[in-house]
């Protein structure tokens, strides 16, 4: 038995599909059900009334039957007191058992020739008597409906139950089948869904909300234009219009008209809202791939039609069969002694009837599927356009549809054109932004926000923001902040509010494609000085970032290869004519021709590559105001000639190359201003004497190279204030070390050195001396000389003690003394009470250089 709660479920999953059955569907159930009312009344007859009553032939044409057949003995026709008989039991299906309600009625239809017959002269005899009789025409009733009566008399609501089960079954296949009912599931689920949302309406209500001061935008600033003499055309737009990527060209600064803001969503119908989105969007990819809804519902329909005409056919030819009276020969004269029999179907007429409303039946069943194959085929109903919903609202970027989600969009306009309407809000990506816009501010407030602001290494108030759907509005009121960074923020807008934040000078836009208001602009334009760019392509990078006038320093992390390598076109960077740094992280193989050509005034340029070979830069030469060069991870093996003829540098840097060997450092002797050579992290075996005529020389990195010695002529660079030897294989520090008496820094970690000579110590100037990870096994007590001893390295050696005059080091304090504890303890109690002391000095290496 089904329960209530089962039959309720039932209910509501037919209420759910009946947005996909058009009115054809919906009137061909009723008259599926209407045929199925007709066969089972007609099979119900025939469960209760169907019967044959037959009576034997004239007895003259039975005795002629007789006399034909000699052979059947004599036989005499007795009826017997049928009155006082009764049959036992009722009558059987589909079987004449119950021919007779009463013998009353049979002699009421009998003859007197009938029940006297004459008796037959010659050698026949008609019969004997018998008691029999009564069984006789029993069996005979049975025996002629099978015999004389046509089986479609017989089979008739039967067939008509199977067809029409057969034609209910094909209009909901399509409801049922596996790989289309999952679909069907899904879309129902999620057109209810958006049907009911609450931001559906509010969405359509603010289109309305926004067309109307639109309008009355329009209104005044064509007022305004009459009114006006010799003024400047004003836009009539209602919002201020975003920079576009395509040749922007910047007018007048005009006023920020201010929509009236959208009504805040309750959170729960927000995320709900959100969440239709998603959906939506992952069913469009799923379903818009295929065609197989649309293929199975048109099979289905011409499978109907195709067995609608065959029922016709046989039905209109097997109509005349059914017929009240029938001849019938059962071939069992031997026991009855009549040869043919006359027998009347009582159901004929009814049956009749049945048939021929059957058929009307079946003829408007056909007209509707007939009109169903036009209405397929007479349009493209794998396309579905949004036309009229992008014309009526301002969701103007509501996709058009294909395959079977434009099929299903069809059958939903049969049913309501306003599922559709309200469907499309959610394909729209305007929609969907102003819901993320909502969400967004209605999240992240002021307070929040002020949470999140921190200082960075420059002692600057930033605030980053990562992974939001949107640039919160609360973010432009905060006038104090300097530094904002975007990253993953792909629907990012820069309004007119932005002119608040007058602190604002570094902007940092990690793929982060912003459109930016022309107000907003003309402030970047005016205040901002730093710009950090992220990309994956070169054509991500917004177009307004080119006309930024007092740019200061530019950043740009992405594919700069040599194919997009023109989209920085001549034009590119030539108004930006305050830029002095130029930072390019990417995969160059040549240094772009174009930003040498117009980008002359650069100071430094920065290029760091991720491994990527870099093979010309002979263009290099005309950027002759360079002060600053950096060219790492470009796998270079040589110091590239092109530099030699920066005179204006001051500092170059090929970290993480491939160089072995520096003999072009002579060329150096040109370059009269540098003063910084940074060469660590490649594979240098040797340093030439050459080295010497780089006069100027005070900063040089040699660090994770493959050198063994220091050669003397290093130590005649009586400027050099740095010395970065770490991670070397270098065995002897060379007394000669005594002669850089304005050596600040001297890194010798991770080499191989024994002994740390005490010409060391005369270089008073020293406040970082690093020699750990080596095989030093003393320090001598003239260390107590380096009395501006900020940081002291010793760790990873095979020191026993720690000499007491590091007393003397009044700036060296425990944080700076890189010792093993064990170490630490060999001093004396006093002295370690020294460096215990926090003597709150902030005296540092980097301040001095």
């Amino acid at each position: 038995m089904f329960t209530l709660t089962e039959v309720a479920s039932l209910n509501d999953i037919q209420a759910t599909y009946r947005i996909l059955k058009p009115w054809w569907d919906v009137f061909m159930d009723y008259l599926a059900i209407v045929m199925l009312m007709v066969a089972i009344f007609a099979g119900t007859m025939q469960l209760t009334k169907d019967q044959v009553v037959c009576l034997p032939k004239p007895l003259l044409e039975t005795q002629r039957s007789f006399t034909e057949s000699p052979a059947k003995g004599p036989k005499t026709s007795v009826m017997p007191d049928l009155e006082s008989e009764t049959p036992s039991r009722g009558s059987r299906n589909h079987a004449p058992g119950g021919a007779f309600e009463s013998m009353s009625t049979i002699t009421a239809h009998l003859s007197n020739d009938d029940l006297n017959p004459p008796v037959q002269r010659g050698p026949v005899n008609l019969g004997r008597p018998t008691n029999l009789e009564y069984q006789q025409y029993i069996f005979i009733n049975q025996m002629c409906y099978h015999v004389a009566l046509p089986w479609y008399s017989k089979y008739f609501p039967y067939l008509a139950l199977i067809h029409t089960l057969i034609l209910m079954v094909s209009s909901n296949f399509w409801f049922k089948y596996p790989k289309t009912s999952s679909k069907i599931e899904h879309f129902v689920s999620i057109l209810g869904k958006c049907f009911e949302s609450p931001w559906t309406t509010k969405a359509l209500s603010e289109t309305a909300c926004e067309d109307s001061e639109e309008n009355k935008q329009r209104f005044k600033t064509s007022v305004a234009k009459h009114l006006s003499t010799g003024s400047e055309e004003e836009s009539p737009s209602s919002s201020t219009p975003m920079i576009s990527r395509t040749g922007p060209k910047f007018s007048a600064e005009k006023p920020v008209i201010e929509v009236p803001s959208m009504t805040i969503l309750d959170k729960k119908d927000g995320e709900q809202a959100k969440a239709l989105f998603e959906k939506v969007r992952k069913f469009r990819a799923h379903v818009e791939d295929s065609d197989l809804i649309y293929k199975l519902y048109v099979v289905q329909t011409v499978i109907k039609t195709v067995k609608l005409m065959f029922i016709l056919c046989y039905t209109l030819t097997f109509v005349t069969s059914i017929q009240f009276d029938h001849i019938c020969v059962p071939g069992i004269e031997h026991l009855t002694g009549y040869f043919e029999f006359h027998c009347t179907h009582n159901m004929a007429f009814m049956l009749r009837k049945l048939l021929i409303s059957y058929i009307a039946l079946i003829c408007v069943y056909g007209l509707v599927c007939i009109y169903t194959l036009f209405w397929l085929f007479r349009r493209p109903l794998k396309e579905y356009s949004f036309e009229k919903v992008r014309e009526e609202s301002s969701f103007s970027d509501i996709p058009d549809v294909k395959n079977d989600f434009a099929f299903l969009l069809h059958m939903v306009d049969q049913y309501d054109q306003l599922y559709s309407k309200r469907f499309g809000v959610f394909l729209s990506e305007v929609s969907e932004n102003k819901l993320r816009e909502l969400s967004l501010n209605h999240e992240w407030t002021y307070e929040k926000l002020k949470q999140h602001v921190s200082r960075n290494p420059q002692d600057k108030q930033e605030l980053h923001l990562f992974m939001l759907s949107g640039v919160p509005d609360a973010v432009f009121d905060m006038t104090e902040l300097e530094v904002l960074k975007l990253e993953l923020i792909p629907e990012a807008k820069i309004p007119a509010k932005i002119s608040q934040m007058t602190n604002l000078q570094e902007l940092h836009l990690y793929h982060c494609p912003a459109k930016v208001e022309q107000t907003a602009f003309s402030f970047l334009r005016d205040h901002l000085r730093y710009l950090h760019i992220k990309f994956t392509d070169v054509a991500e990078i917004p177009t307004w970032v080119y006309l930024l006038k007092n740019l200061r320093e530019l950043y740009l992390v992405g594919n700069l290869n040599s194919e997009n390598n023109k989209m920085i076109a001549l034009e590119s960077l030539r108004e930006l004519k305050h830029l002095k740094i130029l930072h390019l992280k990417s995969n160059l193989t040549k240094v772009p021709s174009n930003i040498t050509d117009v980008a002359p005034h650069l100071t430094a340029l920065l290029v760091h590559n991720d491994g990527t070979k870099l093979l010309v830069l002979n263009s290099l030469k005309k950027m002759i105001n360079l002060t600053e060069l950096e060219l790492q991870n470009c796998e270079l093996e040589r110091i590239p000639h092109a530099i030699f003829s920066l005179t204006n540098l001051q500092e170059l840097d090929l970290k993480s190359n491939n160089i072995r060997t520096i003999e072009e450092v002579i060329s150096f002797q040109h370059l009269k201003r540098l003063t910084c050579l940074k060469l660590w992290h490649n594979k240098i075996i040797t340093i030439p004497s050459s080295i010497s005529l780089v006069k100027n020389l005070e900063l040089l990195y040699l660090a994770q190279n493959k050198l063994e010695s220091l050669p003397a002529a290093l130590f005649t660079l009586q400027k050099l204030r740095y010395l970065d030897v770490s991670h070397n294989s270098i065995a002897v520090i060379p007394a000669e070390i005594t002669s850089l008496q304005n050596l600040q820094y001297f890194a010798a970690t991770g080499n191989r050195v024994e002994v740390l000579p005490k010409q060391v110590f005369k270089c008073t100037k020293l406040r970082v001396l690093n020699v750990g990870q080596n095989c030093i096994t003393s320090i001598s007590e003239k260390v107590g000389q380096l009395v501006q001893l900020t940081q002291l390295e010793l760790r990873g050696n095979c020191l026993d003690r720690l000499p007491a005059e590091l007393a003397h080091c009044r700036l060296l304090k425990k944080s700076g003394l890189v010792v093993e504890d064990h170490l630490f303890d060999t001093l004396p109690s006093e002295v370690k009470d020294l460096f215990n002391q926090d003597f709150n000095s902030n005296s540092t290496f980097g301040t001095g250089i």
